[in-house]
């Protein structure tokens, strides 16, 4: 058994509700959820959830600088994983429900991209409504979300986005993946 599959399985033990998955993404999702992501230099993306880092990885292979990606990630082993995999990033070992001040605290105040890996819909309703509300406030009126779902329908609730101003579009399906997910993408009308 590989080592980021045992980690996460142990991870998924410990906090299902937070880790949200039994195994980590597929390439072909990883790369899927980079292929959204804009390729301008300068342009900050930063990554929620990135667990044993097979989206960090796809998100690096796609091009994106490390100087214009911040990894976030709340659980410490799979963040000493991701230190030891990418020296080279800047990855932050916290709760993404402190995105927004931690960020602040590092002199940003505004993102380009957030891609989350984040299990949104295990998450409690407090949670949920931080981590959003935080995000599309650094995304301001001009960035996009990324976001995958083991289900069909929209990880955000449609009252909520709308709510925010918000359109949500779903963006592919990927059988390739265990399981199956769906890749939505969220910007301000």
């Amino acid at each position: 058994m590989n080592w980021d599959l045992l980690v996460f399985l142990k991870a998924w033990a410990r906090s299902p509700r937070k880790v949200g998955a039994v195994i980590p993404s597929s390439p072909i999702l990883a790369k899927a959820m980079a292929e959204q992501v804009e390729l301008i230099p300068g342009q900050l993306v930063v990554e929620l959830g990135a667990g044993t880092g097979a989206v960090t990885r796809a998100l690096v292979e796609r091009g994106i600088r490390p100087q214009d990606l911040i990894v976030i990630e709340m659980d410490p082993v799979f963040c000493s994983r991701l230190r030891q995999r990418f020296p080279q990033l800047q990855i932050l070992n916290i709760d993404a429900t402190r995105l927004e001040p931690v960020l602040r605290r590092h002199h940003i105040d505004s993102v380009d991209t957030i891609v989350s890996s984040l299990p949104l819909l295990s998450l409690d309703r407090k949670s949920q409504n931080a981590i959003l509300r935080q995000s599309f406030r650094l995304l301001g009126g001009h960035g996009a979300f990324i976001q995958y779902t083991y289900g069909v329908g929209s990880p955000i609730h449609n009252r909520f986005y709308k709510g925010l101003g918000l359109s949500g579009q779903r963006i592919s399906q990927i059988w390739r993946n265990m399981p199956p997910a769906t890749i939505w993408r969220y910007r301000h009308k």
